[in-house]
């Protein structure tokens, strides 16, 4: 019996502890309208352990050619606010003469931290940081041909605010464009401007994303209609189609994204 009570007593501290911390209440959360095809690294406000897994595929039509994408991204909250993400992209393209592109685009790194969540004014603020490898031409002419041909650096700051079933949302930031063979080094701005419409009691959501980017100079401008709908609590789809509206290459294009947040 002594040592029976001696394992109760030894169990019954770490159970109650054990028990303290499941009941801890979660940090605050504002849930926003996440854009569709300026995917973010996770949602604002992210709860340690959260993830989610998405797949897309998208076709866009040039002036010149035709692109077909597809990417593989993982996201990840390592602690409360912060996110992280990985991503392959793949590109498969024509033009108008035929020759043909088909290759892995690199490796897209990101993280994101929310550093403000005001459930009070529905408000969230968030910086984070992108890094893009991009991989090199593979030429069989040349030997030794570099893996990576540059990178894409880009730090942002996302700003959203709900009024009531509206969700808003900004990203801006500026886009550092190095490439290794001329080391030249290019400038672009991006924003990102949203407003989306949240279906009450529901995960769906319709709205318009609309994607600025300054490059070389010059403005280009395309809207995005787009709806996510909640298949079940773990799996959603997302449509996107882009219009142009002030654009010297781009004319239209489509793209899916499935989304899975698999719970832990």
């Amino acid at each position: 019996m002594k040592i029976l009570y001696t394992i109760l007593l030894s169990i019954f501290p770490s159970t109650f502890s054990f028990a303290q911390v499941n009941t801890r209440p979660k940090p605050p959360k504002v849930k926003h309208a996440e854009p569709l095809y300026l995917d973010l690294m996770r949602d604002l406000g992210a709860r340690k352990g959260e993830a989610e897994v998405n797949v897309g595929y998208g076709t866009g039509r040039f002036k010149n050619k035709i692109e077909h994408h597809a990417f593989v991204e993982y996201e990840w909250a390592v602690a409360n606010r912060l996110g992280v993400e990985i991503e392959i992209p793949v590109l498969f393209a024509k033009d108008d003469l035929g020759h043909r592109t088909n290759r892995v685009e690199g490796l897209k790194f990101g993280t994101q931290y929310t550093f403000l969540v005001d459930e009070k004014r529905q408000t969230s603020l968030a910086i984070g940081y992108v890094h893009e490898m991009e991989f090199g031409k593979s030429n069989p002419a040349i030997r030794n041909t570099p893996l990576f041909g540059g990178f894409i650096s880009s730090p942002f700051f996302i700003a959203a605010k709900n009024f009531s079933h509206i969700s808003t949302l900004i990203y801006t930031g500026p886009e550092f464009e190095y490439r290794f063979k001329n080391r030249a080094m290019q400038t672009n701005f991006v924003l990102n401007a949203n407003i989306h419409y949240m279906i009450p009691n529901s995960s769906h959501y319709i709205g318009i994303e609309n994607d600025m980017r300054i490059e070389r100079g010059q403005l280009e401008y395309i809207m995005r209609p787009q709806v996510k709908l909640a298949l079940s609590p773990s799996i959603a789809v997302g449509l996107v189609c882009g219009v142009p509206i002030k654009s010297q290459e781009f004319q239209m294009d489509f793209m899916t994204r499935l989304i899975w947040e698999p719970k832990f």
